[in-house]
């Protein structure tokens, strides 16, 4: 027999025809497997084919044969499940901090971790959600310039934007660069922040990534590692609602039972929970005073209500009224 000019790369593209065109519903016979192998200029015979699959099982790939009519064989398991995929593919498709184009580019290399069947799958997932999506394309480099800057313990600079009522991009600070010290990345309504240390303010900041732009790795060291050692990421990511910061305050509440578990989802169970007659429990939390605690607060209803200490409650006193004010003939 003629041999094609990629005989040697045989076992290589046995184990590529494997992995994109076999799963445990579509197996291929030998036969198949011979004349796939003849769309790479590869010629082999039957007893060749069989001797690849047994070294590539020897290797670790985990190969099934099943005999019906005829006899096929199909990798039987790979480094991700289907629906393991399909849980990345939905995290990826539903991130606001990546565009469009790079969302349908990584969903692109997801596919290849399974076959074109089951890749098929994976495919109608993508419309699952219409999500607004980032239009700063540079998100996704900006992110690894960051866990670079953490890994190797320097500080970053970038510049910041907002938009405009023309919905242009406007930079804070006249264009200046911002010059901080990274030390993590948080994930918080659906949003992706830098939690950094400002020398200049001398405090703990977070900023959205996807406003982020024109990130530039320093070689200066970062600067407030014993402050950030003192700070449960966790737990700071519970005291702040939608990463709004405010004054710290230790906020006792009061709600009835139905609403323990919108509680837990945001203090987590380490909360105390004390009973406050037949319908109502009371409970103290660490949060950050701001307009979204507050709006959070108003969600809720008439079913919690803030009992101390009294300046928060004056405070959102204030913000009903100025927003009520709205409202008014």
């Amino acid at each position: 027999m003629a041999k094609g000019k990629n005989q040697k790369l045989k076992i290589l593209y046995l184990l590529k025809i494997l992995m994109e065109n076999t799963d445990e519903e579509h197996p291929l016979t030998v036969n198949q497997i011979i004349e796939l192998l003849k769309g790479y200029d590869i010629d082999c015979e039957r007893k060749t084919v069989y001797s690849d699959l047994e070294l590539l099982t020897v290797f670790g790939v985990d190969i099934m044969c099943v005999k019906s009519k005829s006899t096929g064989y199909y990798i039987a398991s790979r480094n991700f499940e289907l629906a393991e995929l399909k849980l990345l593919v939905d995290s990826v498709q539903s991130s606001k901090f990546l565009t469009h184009k790079k969302s349908n580019a990584l969903i692109k290399k997801i596919e290849t971790l399974c076959s074109r069947y089951e890749a098929n799958q994976l495919q109608r997932q993508v419309f699952v959600a219409n999500r607004i999506k980032t239009m700063n394309e540079s998100v996704y480099y900006t992110i690894d310039k960051i866990h670079n800057a953490i890994h190797n313990n320097v500080q970053i600079r970038f510049k910041y934007f907002q938009y405009n009522v023309k919905k242009e991009r406007v930079f804070k600070k006249g264009g200046n660069f911002y010059v901080v010290s990274p030390f993590a990345m948080l994930w918080d309504n659906e949003n992706y922040y830098l939690v950094a240390f400002d020398a200049e303010s001398g405090i703990i900041k977070h900023y959205r990534v996807d406003k982020i732009m024109h990130v530039d790795i320093l070689k200066q060291p970062r600067e407030g590692l014993a402050l950030f050692e003192k700070i449960d990421l966790a737990a700071y990511s519970n005291k702040i609602f939608s990463m709004f910061s405010g004054e710290e305050q230790c906020v006792k509440l009061r709600c009835e039972n139905s609403l323990i578990s919108v509680v837990i989802d945001r203090f987590g169970k380490d909360i105390t929970v004390i009973p406050d007659g037949e319908n109502h429990f009371t409970f103290h939390a660490d949060v950050m005073i701001s307009p979204q605690f507050f709006a959070w607060i108003f969600s809720l209803e008439n079913k919690a209500e803030i009992l101390s200490p009294p300046c928060v409650i004056d405070d959102f006193k204030t913000h009903l009224r100025q927003v009520s004010q709205l409202y008014h003939p």
